[in-house]
């Protein structure tokens, strides 16, 4: 059994940050099921939020977070990430990330729910790839392993302690098992749960699934934000449109050509995700149409093509030009909320495991996450794992909360293992952008169905290991939207659309 200080599961800019932290204390090992290349990182456009700029701080930005999180941020999480920010910006510039400048000063930009201009950016829309890359080559120059093709398999645990990973080479087919003295999941989120996802195949739940299967608390599982405006193309896969294009003036129009958001919010254009995704499904069911349009073509020409190169030449590959076409969208799954639940250094309900990134919970985003602030949350709370690993801060999460169990629920009838389409079909329907308590139930009862079949087999190889991650995560998710009885964030419920007071607490998931 090879022996590491660190394994480090997922090489997106959770894992690969969190690589280069840790290597000055001990030795790493990165496990990724696909290649380093394979992550949601590469597919961020927007860019990082920092209150770096002048006439912004901190305060400001925390006061922003809190007023997009719906009451259930942590509101010393929030004020650890806005405060912190300035290292972890620092740390990239230092590692070689070519953040775009305008005479010399880092260019601030403008995103729904922020008050001032503070996202950065690279190479305008393309803000993961340059970071994914830069952080991909410092890797390689330190010799840190990593191990690629590796599916982390299960969490090995002994004396409540987490002492090592056990894996499973997807091309191979060899079965290992890596003792750790610290186990980092940065695994990223859970998108294929639903039919219609900016992720990529790789986002299917596996770290949430993972912690949970050991023995870890989830969190606030219910919240799942969609993305408002993704290019809805037949026959086309789903393309990111960034929000930064309503940032920079972009305006959303019905099929008609009527601009709607002022019917439905006075901020309009930079409203929180889930009022404009809302906002758009409304105008969808009205006029019978799958998409709604952004519109770009008011602003000058070279504005769109050199603030958004990446978007301008998918769309013009396509068969349309953004600066005179409009542009069909419509929302997507985007952001995995909820996730394993983490102290304000990074650390799980198990001694030895941590999460980063998007599989965990740090409370910042509370019920909407604000644009731009995970990839900031990766930069600070990776500090803070690797801070505490070497014995810095103590902290445990003291929020209002509910336990719970996943429901024992007895199926009139076991079903066949379903494929991944399957399971998407079921999360979009019932438990997508609007939800109601009998579809909830509906999913539930086959998503335990599913449970049955695969929880006394050993899976065969990646395909089958995911589909058991997407039920086990699309179960978390179903029955904690189920028993919030109410509409928060980006949890809404047709049956309870109003929010509750009562509702002002977590709910907290555990085998």
């Amino acid at each position: 059994m090879a022996a590491y200080d660190y394994i480090i599961v997922g090489s997106g800019i959770a894992g690969l940050y969190s690589a280069l932290l840790a290597r000055r204390h001990g030795s790493v090992l990165i496990v990724t099921k696909g290649s380093i290349e394979e992550c949601n990182t590469r597919f961020a456009q927007g860019g990082i939020a920092a209150a770096v700029g002048t006439g912004d701080s901190p305060e400001l930005h925390f006061k922003d977070t809190i007023s997009a999180g719906a009451g259930l941020c942590n509101e010393a999480a929030v004020r650890i990430l806005a405060e912190e920010a300035a290292l972890g910006i620092k740390d990239l510039i230092e590692f070689g990330v070519p953040f775009d400048t305008v005479e010399g000063e880092i260019a601030l930009t403008l995103e729904a729910a922020h008050s001032v201009p503070r996202i950065l950016h690279a190479g305008g829309d393309a803000t993961g790839r340059y970071i994914e890359e830069t952080l991909s080559a410092q890797i390689r120059s330190a010799g840190i392993p990593v191990s690629e093709h590796c599916l982390a398999t299960g969490i090995i645990v002994e004396g409540g302690r987490v002492v090592g990973l056990g894996t499973l080479h997807t091309e191979t087919g060899q079965r290992d098992a890596h003792s750790c003295r610290h186990l980092i999941l940065a695994t990223g989120g859970a998108g294929h749960l639903f039919s219609l996802t900016t992720n990529p195949e790789v986002a299917t739940g596996d770290g949430v699934s993972l912690a949970y299967r050991a023995g870890a608390d989830i969190i606030d599982m219910e919240f799942f934000q969609f993305h408002p405006t993704v290019l809805k193309i037949p026959g086309a896969p789903p393309f990111l449109i960034s929000e930064s294009m309503r940032g920079e003036g972009g305006l959303l129009r019905a099929t008609d050509g009527r601009r709607f958001l002022t019917e439905y919010t006075p901020q309009a254009e930079l409203a929180p995700r889930d009022i404009v995704s809302r906002a758009i499904v409304s105008e969808m069911k009205k006029s019978g149409a799958d998409h709604v349009y952004l519109d770009v073509t008011h602003l000058p020409a070279t504005t769109v093509m050199t603030r958004f190169p990446q978007i301008y030449r998918h769309c013009l590959e396509a068969g349309f030009d953004i600066t005179r076409d409009l542009i069909p969208v419509a929302p997507a799954a985007h952001y995995m909320i909820g996730g394993v639940r983490v102290d304000t250094w990074g650390a799980t309900s198990l001694l030895g495991l941590y999460a980063a990134g998007e599989v965990s919970c740090t409370g910042v985003h509370g019920a909407n996450r604000l644009a731009s602030n995970s990839l900031l949350e990766v930069l600070v709370f990776s500090r803070r794992i690797i801070e505490r690993s070497i014995g810095r801060g103590e902290n445990v999460i003291m929020t209002p909360s509910e336990r719970r169990k996943l429901a024992d629920i007895k199926p009139h009838k076991v079903l066949s293992l379903p494929d991944r389409q399957e399971i998407q079909e079921l999360l979009w329907h019932e438990g997508g952008i609007e939800r109601n308590g009998p579809g909830l139930e509906a999913a539930a009862t086959k998503l335990a169905s599913w449970s049955t079949i695969i929880s006394g087999a050993e899976p065969g190889g990646r395909p089958e290991y995911e589909i058991g991650n997407l039920i086990i995560t699309g179960r978390l998710l179903v029955e904690a939207a189920l028993y919030r009885t109410e509409s928060r964030g980006s949890h809404y419920r047709t049956d309870f659309p109003e929010t509750s007071h009562r509702w002002l607490r977590h709910i907290v998931i555990s085998a």
